[in-house]
């Protein structure tokens, strides 16, 4: 199943790290954040409450380089913008917060993701 995170806060880089660590059959494909490239490998690689991650963090081309896995990665305000569909994403995490009605969390819908796990409770 692939899997695209809208949200590297906590929330996400939890997702993430339960995700890349569990083996689950979660394939994570693409990562949207506001925050540059660089300052979200730090933020995964030092969790002030889970500790330093367990593997390699990197920044490769721009894209999240985690123990030799390559994650695109994305800085787009509107999820209608993302290219969800070219990347084949089934499911999006929705962890910014923001997106919590029907209306806006279907904005993934448009970009071609099949689902869409809102973290927040939805209005």
């Amino acid at each position: 199943m692939k899997v695209a995170i809208n949200g590297f806060g906590r929330i996400g880089r939890n997702f993430f790290r339960s995700a890349h660590k569990s083996g689950a059959g979660f394939d994570i494909v693409a990562v949207n954040d506001l925050t540059d490239a660089d300052t979200l490998a730090y933020l995964l690689k030092n969790d002030t409450v889970h500790g330093q991650f367990g593997g390699t963090v990197e920044i490769v081309d721009g894209d999240l380089n985690v123990d030799g896995d390559r994650f695109k990665v994305f800085a787009e305000r509107d999820p209608a913008n993302l290219p969800w569909g070219e990347l084949g994403v089934d499911v999006v995490i929705e962890s910014t917060g923001i997106f919590r009605t029907h209306e806006t969390a279907s904005k993934h819908i448009e970009a071609g993701a099949k689902w869409v796990i809102v973290s927040a409770p939805m209005k």
